[in-house]
C-alpha cells in the first residue's frame, strides 16, 4: 500500500473522528431527511384518500398511486445525470420547493370545488421531484460526513424512513378523519416547505467534483450519461455482482408484504388489524438495522455482512411460510427486514465510498433502475403462484433460493474484503 492510499483511509472513533451529532450540517441535514420523508409518507396515504372521497371510486385509487410508482421509475432513469450536472444543494431545494407548491394547489382549489384533474396532473410531476430528491441526496450524504461515517449516517437516514413510514400515514389518518384529506395535503405542503429552507443551513459543496477529463468524455446524450452509471458499475468488481445477485433476490421477495398479508387474512383467518400488527412489528428490524448496521459492517467487513445478512434473509422468509403462528410470522417479518436493511445500507454505503462525486448520482440512479425493474414482475409472479400453490410451498422455495443467490456471492467480487471496503481514495 503507498503512502498516499494510506492516508486516504478513513480513520475510525480511535483515531480521533468527531461524532456525528457533533457535526451540525449533519444534524441539519438529518432533520430535513425526516421532513421530507414524513411529508412523502404523507402523501402517500393522503391523496389516495381524497381521491376516494370524492369519487368513491377504489380504481381511481390505484390510478392515483400507480401514477406515482410510475413517475419514480421513469425519472430514474435520467435523475442521475441532472444530479451530476447541477448543484446539488439547489437541486434539494428545488424538489421540496416544488413538492410544496405543487401539493399546495390541491388544498387551495378544494376550498371551492373538487377539480379531480388538478390530482391526477399535480401527481406524477410530484413523483418526479421526489425521485430526484431521493437520487440527489444519497450524492449528498458524503459530502457532509467523514468517509469512515457514512454506514452510520446512512443507518440513521434509514431509520428516518421508517419513522416516517410508521407515523406519517398515521397522522395522515387522523387528520384526514378531523379536518378532511385535503386539509392532510396542506400539512404535507408545509412539511416539504420548510425541508426545503432547511437546505439552505446545510454547509457542504454542493456542485459535482467533476475530473477535468471526464467533464468532456462523459457529456454526450442523456442515454450516454446515463450508461456512464452502468459501465461504472459493470467494471467494478463488487458492485457488478452485487448488482445482479440483487436483481435476483428482489425479483424474489418484492411482493413478501402481499404474501404475509394474504397468508394471515385468508390462510390463518385473522382480521385486517391482526395484519397491521404484523407488518408494524415487521418494520422493527428496520429500526435494528439501522442501529447496528455501523457495527455489523465494521467488525464483518462488506461481503461477510451483505451475504449473511441475505442468507439469515432466506432462512426467515422460509419460515414465514412452514409457521402457522402469528406471533412467530411477526418475530420473522422482523428478522426479515431487519437483514434487507443491513444489506440495503451496507450496499448504499459502499457505492458512496468507492463511486467518484461526478459519477454517483449516475451511479444511484442506475443501480436503482437495474435492481427495481424485475420487482414488480416478480411480485405479479409470487403472488400468482401463492394463488395457486400456497404461501407456505412459494414462501419456501422463495427462502431456498434467497439464501443460494446469497451463498453464490461467495464466489463472486463481493466476498474480496480488500475490494470491498477499501476507501473512496483507492477508486480510479
Amino acid at each position: 500500500m503507498s503512502e498516499e492510499q494510506d492516508q486516504a483511509r478513513p480513520t475510525g472513533a480511535e483515531g480521533g473522528s468527531p461524532s456525528l451529532w457533533s457535526n451540525p450540517a449533519y444534524r441539519i441535514f438529518l432533520g430535513v431527511q425526516t421532513l421530507s420523508a414524513l411529508g412523502d409518507s404523507f402523501s402517500y396515504v393522503a391523496l389516495p384518500l381524497l381521491v376516494l372521497h370524492t369519487t368513491g371510486s377504489v380504481l381511481q385509487m390505484g390510478l392515483v398511486t400507480g401514477l406515482t410508482g410510475v413517475a419514480s421509475i421513469l425519472t430514474g432513469l435520467f435523475a442521475g445525470v441532472v444530479v451530476d450536472r447541477f448543484d446539488r444543494r439547489r437541486l434539494l431545494m428545488l424538489a421540496d420547493g416544488a413538492r410544496c407548491l405543487l401539493y399546495l394547489l390541491i388544498p387551495l382549489a378544494w376550498i371551492s370545488a373538487s377539480p379531480l384533474w388538478l390530482i391526477y396532473t399535480v401527481v406524477p410531476i410530484a413523483g418526479c421531484f421526489s425521485m430526484l430528491f431521493q437520487v440527489t441526496y444519497v450524492t449528498v450524504v458524503p459530502a457532509i460526513v467523514q468517509p469512515d461515517q457514512i454506514t452510520k449516517a446512512n443507518g440513521h437516514m434509514y431509520a428516518t424512513y421508517a419513522v416516517a413510514s410508521v407515523a406519517g400515514p398515521a397522522l395522515a389518518g387522523f387528520v384526514a378523519s378531523s379536518a378532511g384529506p385535503a386539509a392532510a395535503i396542506g400539512i404535507d405542503a408545509a412539511t416539504f416547505a420548510v425541508s426545503a429552507l432547511g437546505v439552505l443551513l446545510v454547509k457542504f459543496d454542493g456542485k459535482p467534483r467533476r475530473a477535468d477529463t471526464a467533464d468532456t468524455a462523459e457529456r454526450g446524450s442523456i442515454r450516454n450519461e446515463f450508461l456512464a452509471g452502468v459501465r461504472f458499475l459493470w467494471a467494478h468488481p463488487v458492485l457488478r455482482p452485487l448488482t445482479v445477485l440483487l436483481s435476483l433476490i428482489t425479483f424474489l421477495i418484492y411482493g413478501l408484504t402481499d404474501l404475509v398479508i394474504y397468508l394471515v387474512k385468508d390462510e390463518l383467518h385473522h382480521p385486517d388489524t391482526t395484519v397491521g400488527y404484523v407488518l408494524t412489528a415487521g418494520t422493527v428490524g428496520s429500526f435494528i438495522a439501522s442501529a447496528a448496521v455501523a457495527r455489523v459492517r465494521k467488525r464483518l467487513g462488506f461481503g461477510v455482512s451483505w451475504i449473511s445478512a441475505f442468507s439469515l434473509a432466506g432462512v426467515a422468509v422460509a419460515g414465514i411460510g412452514l409457521s402457522g403462528s402469528v406471533p412467530v410470522i411477526a418475530v420473522l417479518m422482523t428478522v426479515t427486514l431487519m437483514c434487507t436493511g443491513i444489506a440495503g445500507i451496507s450496499s448504499m454505503s459502499l457505492r458512496q465510498e468507492v463511486t467518484p462525486s461526478h459519477l454517483l448520482g449516475r451511479v444511484t440512479s442506475s443501480f436503482w433502475t437495474i435492481h427495481t425493474a424485475l420487482g414488480p414482475i416478480g411480485a405479479a409472479v409470487t403472488t400468482a403462484a401463492a394463488a395457486g400453490a400456497g404461501v407456505t410451498t412459494v414462501c419456501v422455495v422463495i427462502g431456498v433460493v434467497v439464501m443460494g443467490i446469497a451463498v453464490t456471492g461467495l464466489l463472486t467480487g463481493i466476498a474480496r474484503p480488500y475490494a470491498a471496503d477499501r476507501p473512496a481514495g483507492g477508486v480510479a
